[in-house]
């Protein structure tokens, strides 16, 4: 979610019946934090520059520079985890219904949003079945989440899911006076089922993930499902964040994975490489005034550690001063830098800000490509064949400087490549974007939009 978002927000509200003195706080809050937003900026600016340790001439191999690196930033690293990637909608909620059906114990989970849709009442079912099974279930969302979704779940929603035994809690719900609703939101997308199997990624709770909208077509993203020591960590962002909507600590070796994996679980997609069962994994999550850097961290020194080839797709590629420099440091020192963006996108501005990020660097010598085929909300990057990141974390302000995210960190070649074929199969559905393309494809008035767009990157 972005500052054009929150205008957005408010445009709906003023089509459906609220209050007048309800629009006016929300007039009023809008104007206080276009004014507090730039100051927060500019103090977080002035300390970029030194965020970032100073750019030397790789010589070590990649994966081991930045897993060095995030150690020294307190990423704990494990070795004994399968990662599995689950490439579509379909995918993904299958493989999670197979496993909340197999539950013992537990299921938590923590989304930007859950949409008041067919795939949120189908979750809910396997859910009060659990319960009445005896298995603990918890649930957490965002409250700007789920208020900027047009689909949100109310108070109705949310009573009746507590009736079938659901806890279910909304993190920092839109009250009055609403200026802390704008930042530090939780954008995180975490389920962890018997504290033995874990999902991230990029998805909510949502049928367009399968269906696609009928204003970008189909909707393509990315999710993982993880087990290993890294669940644990997983395990423990959930329940902070649970304590902080619920005020409730939960604690207890029954959360936790012990020495193996769980036998009961089956029939779920397999990690069909032959390191499965021993990737190392790390898990960079940004809490705010904890980690805030992290993500920021890792993108621009996993960009400065390559020596041959970076694949990456973004949906918001508003990028930081940092993260250009970084890439085009990476062409010059003959890294082969491929970017995948999509033509069309579900919010307004923040699109025109990447295509003209893209155009500046297409000129500096990486190679874009622009996704026609639907709209990839896919926030992944490729190293060196050597290692990846799945997760959250999108490169626009919200994600690298205020919101709570996480990304999987994976170590891992055979994993990269697979990563690697799907960004291949891509390009497919893509044109290659070069001048003359650009002049045939953008309008000078959309070249303008773009170039105003840059300018308020902070704010998008």
């Amino acid at each position: 979610m972005n500052h054009i978002s929150i205008y957005l927000l408010l445009m709906k509200m003023r089509e459906t019946k609220v209050s007048y003195k309800t629009k006016n706080v929300i007039t009023a809050v809008m104007t206080f934090s276009c004014i507090l937003f730039p100051i927060q900026i500019l103090a977080q600016s002035k300390s970029e520059s030194t965020l970032f340790e100073e750019y030397k001439e790789p010589t070590e191999r990649a994966d081991s520079l930045i897993v060095n690196q995030l150690r020294r930033k307190g990423v704990h690293f494990s070795h004994n985890n399968s990662v599995t990637l689950l490439t579509t909608g379909k995918d993904k909620f299958n493989d999670l219904f197979k496993a909340i059906d197999q539950a013992h114990s537990s299921i938590h989970l923590e989304y930007f949003n859950f949409r008041n849709d067919s795939i949120n009442e189908e979750l809910i079912r396997h859910l009060a079945a659990k319960v009445k099974e005896g298995v603990e279930v918890r649930a957490v969302f965002d409250g700007f989440g789920n208020a900027s979704n047009n689909r949100p779940m109310k108070k109705r929603h949310l009573k009746a899911i507590r009736e079938k035994g659901i806890e279910i809690y909304e993190f920092k719900p839109m009250e009055f006076p609403w200026l802390h609703d704008i930042f530090n939101r939780d954008h995180r997308k975490i389920v962890i089922i018997d504290g033995k199997v874990a999902y991230t990624g990029g998805m909510n709770v949502a049928d367009y993930y399968i269906n696609g909208t009928k204003v970008v077509g189909s909707w393509h993203d990315m999710h993982c499902r993880i087990e290993g020591d890294e669940v644990n960590t997983l395990q423990n962002i959930f329940l902070r964040m649970w304590f902080l909507a619920s005020g409730q600590k939960i604690h207890g070796a029954k959360y936790y994975r012990g020495i193996s994996n769980p036998d009961y679980i089956k029939g779920l997609k397999p990690d069909t490489c032959g390191s499965a069962g021993n990737k190392m994994v790390g898990i960079i999550n940004r809490e705010p005034h904890v980690s805030k850097d992290i993500i920021r961290y890792f993108y621009v020194n996993a960009i400065n550690d390559a020596k041959d080839s970076i694949k990456l797709i973004n949906p918001y590629f508003t990028l930081s001063r940092a993260l250009k420099k970084a890439l085009r440091n990476a062409v010059k020192r003959g890294v082969k830098v491929e970017i995948l963006l999509s033509v069309k996108s579900d919010i307004p501005l923040t699109p025109d800000c990447g295509f003209y990020n893209a155009h500046q660097l297409m000129k500096e010598g990486c190679t874009i490509w622009m996704y026609e085929k639907g709209f990839h909300h896919t926030k992944i990057i490729m190293v060196d064949g050597k290692f990846c990141t799945v997760g959250s974390a999108n490169l626009n302000a919200r994600s690298l400087r205020w919101d709570r995210e996480e990304n999987a960190v994976i170590i891992d070649p055979c994993t990269t490549h697979e990563l690697d074929n799907l960004f291949e199969a891509q390009k497919k559905d893509s044109f290659k974007l070069t001048e003359t393309k650009w002049k045939q494809w953008r309008t000078s008035w959309q070249r303008f939009r773009g170039w105003f767009a840059h300018l308020l990157s902070p704010f998008l």
